[in-house]
């Protein structure tokens, strides 16, 4: 079903039986907006505002396109909604694909999303798309980007336009794309936004069955007559800025100028429908069907799209350039260019097409533009047909049934430009180089001739708009079919801010009540604690890090998992409830950090049988333990004298970046740098650390805003199984303080050796004694495990695989802070709900004390 609207006004009292008959003969529903609506909608917003922006022009002044309107934008946003209501009223949201198209409904991915959060939705751009520098002066830049990554798949002509998008994507909103087996992806709020590079295409049985019209061969002998023995260039352009036509004039005068024996023998006919309209443009059609042809250039120009002093003046500008030109080589009947300024049917263009030696595109700046194809598919004719060659003038024109000649001199600034490979592009700005480029086409032999263009024409008839559009649906379906699983709600109300979450169906708060209930029935309990974002955002902004002075200045990088040199240090409310979580016999509490060692020793000094792990994962501190064991013993940082000054000199050349130096690991951080040379930089130092450290026993991560170089087999998941591992180990005679239930004293001096292997109860302490019967247990029988970043994911994911063993019993909470997609089944929302949920838990009553 197409829903689009009218290129009339319909009266009210008319406009259901318009609609009725439309969908009853069509399967189309139109949408209907009043007048004032629609000229402020499409002429004023869409024309004059977006249009020039999406082809990297700036409304500089009111004279040309006029600067930023909020009525119209208003209108823009209102005119997307009536389309909305339509889209709600005609399709099944739960089971039916919309595929919205062009920059005119921008904002109706965020509309629809709005009203049904798991609706499917694509959005096909075919327009340019403009530089992060030209989008971001438009002032709804935000509305325009969120709106389009509320849809599920965005389609692009060329890799450049998806490539700024993307730019404005990451410089705007600071999203970072992933590439994957061919596919471009951006993670928006749990979902995966999916981004398509295609150029369209022609249908080409709707041309070449054209060749059986009557219209058309009486047209195009007409033409063939008219042009016996002269070679034909065609253009057909709308009259609008960015079309170049003034510029492809000026070549042709150029060409005529530098190579005098064309004159007389070539011929341009250039059509537009510029400034006649109703009746004055068909008499002017009618004249000119019955005056002759006789002319170098065909040019074919339809009407504006966009209105302004600068359309006006263009208009005068060509009709100048057509004028100065035939009087200046003109003679008798011939005449250098033939403009026809007036709409020119199907039938007419393509008998054009068939006549013309080579098509001319001089476009500045185009999404796509379909005139080349057009032109090679009527060049090709169908099977059979015996008129390939031109009117006769080209060499070695005339062709005949299996000898197609054509040739193409495209800009390189229109979309279609990459897709044809035997095209002689040009750059139109330089009037020089396409001249050259027109006279290089009209010279070149029979054979380079055919051959290209049966190079052409094997790509138009396979890349059809059939199979761009199929292949765009097929993506959309592959994208959008995990959304009947997803658990998705909108946060936000305006078009700036409202996104749509997508989270695992089984993803829910977590319920103190269980959990609670849980941990009072239990005897051997493991917290698994992240420090940095779960637990420091429950209390006022603490002091910074003893260490953090001493360190390198770099930026903190939460969604990455790295909190920069110094964090905060705890909160009285925070220790107090550690201090009552281990004073319990039965808990094992372990709090992860990305902080050094020194800082966790002297905020939590006061606590000595809690559990650290420091820069994620590298150092571990037992319970009861003054000692810091390391997660690879006999580590080798020779690397480091290696890797710090590259570092140093990609901070010396980037600016906005930094070094942070800890312990066991280097990261460069570029954050604050510009966005895109920060990721360039970033990718070609992970190149260069890669080269340069490949013997050497480190990893090398990238991530959003940092690469770090760390020590092999070193992250928060594979701290908690080293952990768990202990705890889970065939249990050793109790001691007397296990067995007097009194909390695990530190040991005696002669720790084990920081690169050892912990013994057991080395890193977990002494197991409890069970409250009944059976004695030890083998491992813990409830396991709280709390996180907030990338990071702490790693936890997650190592719990769940050891859910598997034997020896894991424990009933587990993995929990995330924030609604986020997560590994993690549960959520609470802020790091003092975090500190609230242990609070009731050092308050839960023991088993009896709960029956009684």
């Amino acid at each position: 079903m197409y829903v689009g609207s009218l290129p009339v006004d319909v009266a009210l009292e008319e406009q259901d039986a318009v609609a009725a008959q439309l969908k009853r003969l069509y399967n189309c529903c139109p949408v209907f907006m009043e007048k004032e609506l629609k000229e402020k909608f499409y002429k004023g917003c869409c024309k004059q505002q977006m249009w020039p922006l999406f082809h990297y022009v700036l409304p500089m002044s009111p004279e040309s396109s006029g600067r930023f309107d909020q009525e119209m934008w208003q209108a823009y946003v209102k005119a997307n909604k009536v389309f909305c209501e339509k889209v709600v009223e005609e399709s099944a949201t739960d089971t039916d694909y919309v595929w919205i198209h062009d920059y005119h409904l921008l904002v109706l991915p965020s509309l629809l999303r709005k009203r049904f959060n798991r609706i499917r939705c694509g959005l096909f751009l075919h327009s340019p798309f403009p530089s992060s520098e030209i989008f971001r002066t438009f002032p709804k830049r935000e509305e325009l980007l969120r709106s389009l990554l509320n849809a599920d798949l965005i389609g692009f002509h060329t890799f450049d336009y998806a490539r700024h998008f993307l730019s404005c994507c990451s410089r705007m909103l600071g999203l970072e794309h992933e590439t994957s087996r061919g596919s471009i992806t951006i993670d928006y709020y749990g979902r995966t936004v999916g981004i398509k590079i295609m150029p369209t295409g022609v249908n080409p049985k709707r041309y070449l069955d054209g060749f059986s019209w009557d219209e058309f061969k009486w047209r195009r002998g007409e033409l063939v007559a008219q042009y016996a023995g002269l070679t034909v260039l065609v253009g057909c352009d709308d009259l609008d800025v960015f079309k170049g036509v003034e510029l492809k004039l000026l070549a042709l005068e150029r060409l005529l100028d530098t190579h005098p024996e064309w004159r007389g023998q070539l011929v341009m006919v250039q059509t537009s429908g510029g400034a006649a309209a109703g009746a004055a443009a068909a008499a002017a059609a009618a004249a000119a069907a019955a005056a002759p042809l006789a002319n170098l250039m065909q040019q074919i120009t339809n009407p504006p799209r966009s209105t302004g002093r600068d359309i006006a003046e263009l208009h005068r500008c060509v009709l100048g350039l057509v004028d100065s030109i035939n009087r200046k080589y003109g003679k008798g009947s011939y005449q250098p260019v033939q403009y026809l300024e007036r709409h020119v049917p199907l039938h007419e263009r393509m008998a054009f097409y068939s006549i013309a030696d080579c098509a001319v595109v001089t476009a500045t700046r185009d999404g796509m533009n379909l005139v080349p194809y057009e032109y090679v598919v009527c060049r090709q004719g169908p099977d059979g047909w015996d008129g390939g060659g031109g009117a006769g003038g080209a060499p070695g024109g005339g062709g005949g049934p299996g000898k197609r000649e054509s040739m193409l001199v495209v800009s390189e600034f229109v979309g279609c430009s990459p897709s044809l490979s035997g095209a002689i592009r040009v750059n139109p700005w330089s009037v020089e180089s396409t001249a050259d480029g027109i006279y290089a086409a009209i010279k070149l032999p029979r054979e380079h001739r055919a051959l290209r263009h049966d190079k052409h024409w094997r790509y138009v008839s396979q890349h059809t708009v059939a199979y761009w559009a199929t292949s765009f649906v097929a993506d959309l379906q592959r994208v959008t079919k995990n959304h009947v699983a997803m658990k998705c709600y909108g946060l936000g109300l305006g078009l700036d801010t409202f996104r749509m979450v997508a989270l695992d169906a089984n993803f829910r708060r977590l319920e103190e009540r269980a959990v609670a209930a849980s941990y009072a029935s239990s005897h051997f309990r493991a917290f698994f604690l992240d420090y940095d974002g779960t637990l420091t955002g429950a209390s006022p902004l603490g002091p910074t890090s003893a260490s953090a002075s001493a360190a390198s200045s770099s930026s903190g990088l939460t969604a990455g998992g790295l909190h920069g040199p110094g964090g905060l240090a705890p909160s009285e409310p925070l220790l107090a409830v550690l201090r009552a979580l281990v004073a319990d016999p039965r808990n094992r509490v372990f709090l992860f950090s990305s902080s050094p060692k020194a800082d966790l020793t002297q905020w939590f000094a006061s606590i000595p049988s809690l559990g650290l792990v420091a820069e994620n994962g590298f150092f571990l501190r037992a319970i009861g333990s003054a000692t810091w064991e390391t997660a690879v013993p006999h580590a080798d940082f020779s690397w480091k004298r290696m890797a710090a000054p590259i570092l140093q000199q990609y901070v010396e050349s980037t600016d906005g970046s930094s070094v942070e130096t800890k312990e066991s690991a280097l990261v460069w951080h570029y954050r604050d740098a510009d966005p895109d040379f920060g990721a360039w930089q970033a990718k070609e130092l992970l190149d260069h650390l890669e080269g340069v450290l490949s013997n050497k026993p480190v990893e090398i991560v990238g991530g959003q805003g940092y690469v770090e170089i760390k020590p092999q087999g070193v992250s928060k998941g594979r701290a908690l199984e080293r952990l768990l591992a202990a705890a889970s180990a065939p249990a050793a005679s109790s001691s007397s303080t296990a067995a007097s239930g009194a909390p695990p004293q530190a040991p005696p001096a002669a720790a084990p050796s920081p690169s050892s292997s912990p013994a057991h109860g080395g890193l977990v302490g002494p197991r409890p004694a069970a409250a009944g019967p059976g004695g030890l247990l083998g491992g813990p029988d409830f396991m709280l495990c709390v996180g907030d970043d990338r990071s702490d994911e790693d936890m997650y994911t190592s719990i769940e695989n050891m859910k598997s063993l034997p020896t894991m019993t424990a009933e587990v909470f993995a929990c995330t802070v924030g609604q986020k997609p997560s590994r993690a089944p549960f959520y609470l929302n802020d790091p003092a709900e975090v500190l609230q949920l242990l609070a009731r838990l050092v308050n839960v009553p023991l088993p009896h004390q709960a029956i009684s």
